[in-house]
């Protein structure tokens, strides 16, 4: 198990190429041993280059992906028309009703990017990213890792490490914001895994986490069904990861 920042940073980028194979346990078999997610070596590497090039052909990273993504979003407000009040504040200053949030309004929005970042830390929804495998015979930090060892790079002791996070335990969008108040990246927001087999759909998951949620507190205020201190927030345990409860609220439209 690889825990801590600097460890993760050190064997998943600095020896990523070593720690690049993935390990065969009992979730991977039933996919045989396809799939980008499931394979190693050369067949992992071409599947790696055919999907990243499937994905850039669909258009991630460019202006025709978030216009996909923002006509979903439309979809989504009208489906539903029949710290809140400060990203709605932020929201109407800099986008207003009269049009749609675009990535470009990102850089005018820290406070709401930084909601947005620290929901998903303090999420850990996979609190350990899926098992690596050792390439080849290896040392790291005096220690000699084998080859076909399986590796366990543990995520979640990234994302509450004290040396990176001004208050690690808690949620505060403030993690994300320096002294001036603008949004400040953060080495340590692992979510998508880090190295060679990062998440390859990251870039495409952050358009659609921005868009969807800015779209949504620009047209609705959502309240609970129940007193907010009936509320349990603490996420449900399952095999992978920690999954969020399912609530009931309402979605009232704003004028």
């Amino acid at each position: 198990i690889i825990s801590g920042y600097q460890a993760l940073k050190d064997t998943m980028i600095g020896l990523g190429e070593e720690f690049s194979g993935r390990a065969t346990y009992p979730l991977l078999m039933i996919t045989l041993g396809y799939g980008v997610l499931s394979t190693s070596g050369h067949r992992w590497k071409e599947m790696r280059r055919v999907t990243l090039m499937t994905l850039k052909n669909f258009g991630m990273g460019r202006r025709s992906i978030e216009e996909r993504v923002r006509e979903e979003a439309e979809k989504l407000v009208e489906m539903f028309k029949k710290c809140k009040e400060r990203v709605q504040k932020e929201i109407d200053e800099v986008v207003g009703q009269d049009r749609w949030s675009s990535v470009e309004d990102r850089q005018n929005l820290p406070y709401t990017d930084a909601v947005i970042h620290e929901i998903q830390r303090n999420m850990d929804l996979a609190p350990i990213a899926v098992p690596h495998k050792m390439m080849c015979d290896t040392e790291y930090n005096g220690y000699v890792i084998p080859k076909g060892v399986m590796v366990f790079p543990l995520l979640s002791s990234v994302l509450i490490d004290p040396k990176m996070w001004k208050n690690p335990n808690c949620f505060d969008p403030e993690n994300f914001l320096d002294a001036d108040g603008r949004f400040q990246k953060n080495d340590a927001f692992v979510v998508f895994g880090m190295g060679k087999r990062a998440c390859l759909g990251e870039a495409l998951a952050r358009i659609e986490l921005f868009i969807f949620f800015t779209s949504l507190l620009q047209h609705f205020t959502f309240k609970a069904t129940v007193p907010l201190e009936e509320l349990d927030t603490t996420p449900t345990k399952c095999s992978f990861g920690c999954m969020p409860r399912t609530y009931d609220c309402y979605a009232i439209p704003r004028k």
